[in-house]
């Protein structure tokens, strides 16, 4: 991942279809400086493991690996114009060539039921279920833990 990547990320969280599956944003995620600002303290963190998405030499999105309640989470966003056709699928694969470490955790909101898919075509169950504030909804939305074991 590179910093030259952060604009064409910035440009998938304008699509508002994509913020609300997404559901939990930042508090503006219309807000590029507040962006790039998270974005450059992520890149510097070397606790993170962070992966630039391409397909068919296109960036197609990013995917995390960072702690989060004292858990190891992994986090992903794909563009919408790469929807449907298993960029998400394969790429969390082999990421999890990468992070080996279990169990391993995720989150998605409820109705998110194409990221539910491809966390569980990659072996995550849900384990749990939560709800809190989400920002791109501005509405309280229920979610589910998934995990890696």
């Amino acid at each position: 991942m590179r910093e030259d990547d952060l604009q064409t990320f910035f440009q998938h969280r304008l699509d508002p279809q994509a913020r609300h599956m997404a559901a939990f944003t930042a508090e503006n995620p219309l807000d590029e400086n507040a962006f790039t600002i998270k974005w450059a303290k992520i890149l510097g963190d070397k606790s993170i493991v962070k992966r630039t998405i391409l397909y068919d030499d296109r960036l197609a999105g990013q995917i995390v690996r960072f702690e989060q309640f004292g858990k190891a989470e992994i986090s992903y966003w794909i563009g919408r114009e790469f929807w449907g056709r298993g960029v998400a699928t394969q790429a969390l694969a082999l990421f999890l060539e990468v992070i080996q470490e279990r169990p391993l955790f995720a989150r998605a909101a409820k109705d998110n039921i194409a990221s539910l898919r491809v966390l569980q075509n990659n072996g995550f169950t849900i384990s749990g279920e939560d709800k809190g504030y989400a920002n791109a909804r501005a509405a309280e939305t229920e979610e589910y833990i998934l995990t890696l074991q």
